[in-house]
């Protein structure tokens, strides 16, 4: 997934980076994710990691809530590492991915993020 690569590789290292991606493959993209973290109660902190402000905070115990204990747990054996350690990780991370994700605090449509180089933009 090239948009997370550049956005987090340097900073995360890419086995955070190829977990990132997975979540949001597994939830359609962004606009995926976004409306799973709304219908689990948790709209304005990813509204704040759309929009353009500061991105508020989520904790583990959220990320379970919003992603659920069956996901975090097989992302967690598939990639050798704890549910715990893995849904810190994600609450560190994810609310960055997706505020790079969305420039200008808006959610691409379904799809775009799949060929970001293409729809690039300077």
């Amino acid at each position: 997934m090239g948009l997370l690569d550049g956005v987090l590789g340097g900073v995360v290292g890419s086995a955070m980076t190829a977990i990132v991606a997975k979540v949001i493959e597994e939830h359609g993209g962004v606009q995926g994710i976004v409306a799973q973290f709304e219908k689990s109660g948790l709209g304005e902190k990813v509204k704040s990691w759309v929009g353009t402000g500061q991105n508020l905070p989520i904790s583990a115990d959220q990320i379970h809530q919003a992603l659920g204990s069956d996901m975090v747990q097989k992302l967690a054996a598939q990639f050798g590492v704890q549910p715990q350690e893995l849904a810190q990780k994600l609450s560190e991370i994810l609310p960055h991915a997706v505020d790079q994700a969305t420039p200008g605090g808006v959610v691409p449509p379904p799809g775009a993020a799949a060929a970001p180089a293409a729809g690039a933009t300077a």
